[in-house]
């Protein structure tokens, strides 16, 4: 794992997202472990998350509203009309 220091990460933040391609990338604030950048991929493999760009831009199932949701005005917010 690549140690910098955050002013090294601030100064040359495309150096880092480069080497965080290879291996993560463990940022240090005054000597101590405060951040770690990696990949999208090593992400993706470590949290076991498993969506690709097809699922993420899927659009969602319908949604059916029940009639009382409706009725109660919770998302219009015009007066009723009696």
């Amino acid at each position: 794992m690549k140690l910098i220091s955050s002013r090294e990460f601030n100064r040359d933040v495309s150096q880092a997202k480069r080497a965080a391609l290879a291996e993560p990338v463990l940022i240090t604030d005054r000597g101590q472990p405060t951040h770690v950048l990696m990949s999208i991929a090593d992400f993706r493999r470590l949290s076991g998350e498993n969506e690709n760009i097809l699922e993420i831009l899927a659009m969602p199932a319908n949604v059916e509203l029940d009639a009382k949701d409706a009725a109660d005005g919770a998302w219009d917010h015009r007066e009723a009309i009696e």
